[in-house]
């Protein structure tokens, strides 16, 4: 398989699926000629021409609502967000008509549409443009939600986003898109709801997604080289949820520690320490859970800063130690 980068990835599958369907269509602030705020829609307004690839003016909730319509009847728009912050300014036609209008109409309408997102800190882009707000999204009845790692797992989700008959919400984090990974150039999806164990092991459970997979594998790859064996697992789609995967892997390890970059009050860890602790995996544990998270302040500018603001390699491993040892 060629080796590409996560950027590429998500092109490829937006590039494959508006040439195998014509309803597929891009809209967005400067993804024409400018190719996108991060690089990612770049040829592809020569390629499809301005009726397909539509630049708008800022105005979020108009470029949402737009689309929601076009959804309604019958198009599958994917809806460019400069900064996943700006979600916030278009919160009512994400979450009160795209989330909702399936259920309000008995089932009647369908809204097929993709909303991509850049998300996370570590490009110096301050409080206003560094958000995860991923559980926000969640909160939202109506909305999935993918957060892939992966150029591969971007690819997949991607493809089955974008044929997928409800509203999705898809975060890119900004750090990954230079990363590269092998990725088939033929089409292929990968299922909501199915986590993939990034890396097997039997002493402690790692769940996270996006960026922090990446770090925690970095960890424990360092760690293994002392036999210490923690299972990593990529949880791909916060909703739907692969409960089971979870439950299965901390019945077997036995401990669990919950990573991500969002904030820690009302955040995804909480989610998933309370499915743990309503499933049979709660009577293995001989540990209490952990969560790692990012602290409860905005994204400061300052790098030093924004690095201490949310979980890093050196944070991950002293969890890791802490729970092994019994550090509480």
């Amino acid at each position: 398989m060629p080796e590409i980068t996560y950027l590429e990835a998500i092109r490829q599958a937006m590039w494959q699926e508006m040439k195998r369907d014509d309803r597929v269509f891009l809209i967005g602030e400067d993804i024409g000629r400018y190719g996108g705020a991060f690089g990612v829609s770049h040829g592809m307004l020569d390629e499809f021409g301005p009726e397909r690839i539509i630049e708008t003016p800022i105005s979020e909730p108009s470029i949402v609502g737009a689309a929601v319509g076009a959804a309604v009847v019958d198009m599958r728009p994917i809806v460019e967000i400069m900064f996943m912050d700006f979600t916030l300014m278009t919160f009512d036609q994400i979450a009160n008509q795209a989330g909702k209008m399936h259920y309000m109409f008995g089932g009647k309408a369908t809204v097929p549409m993709v909303i991509r997102m850049p998300g996370g800190s570590g490009t110096g882009a301050a409080a206003q443009h560094s958000q995860s707000l991923e559980t926000l999204l969640m909160h939202m009845p109506g909305l999935k939600v993918a957060v892939p790692s992966t150029p591969y797992d971007a690819k997949g989700l991607l493809l089955s986003a974008i044929r997928d008959p409800n509203p999705v919400c898809f975060v890119e984090h900004k750090l990954l898109y230079k990363t590269k990974g092998e990725v088939p150039e033929e089409q292929y999806t990968i299922p909501f709801g199915v986590a993939d164990i990034k890396r097997q092991g039997k002493d402690l459970t790692i769940v996270s997604s996006g960026i922090m997979v990446h770090k925690s594998l970095a960890v424990v790859n360092r760690l293994a080289e002392e036999g210490i064996d923690v299972e990593v697992v990529d949880v791909r789609t916060l909703k739907p949820l692969d409960n089971d995967t979870i439950i299965n892997s901390v019945a077997k390890t036995g401990k669990l520690l919950v990573v991500h970059e969002a904030v820690e009050t009302a955040g995804w860890a909480g989610e998933i320490m309370a499915i743990v602790s309503g499933s049979r995996a709660f009577d293995y544990l001989d540990a209490p859970m952990r969560r790692l998270t990012g602290k409860n302040v905005p994204i400061p500018y300052n790098r030093q800063l924004e690095r201490a603001a949310v979980p890093q390699e050196e944070d991950i491993e002293r969890e890791v130690r802490a729970i092994l040892k019994g550090e509480y």
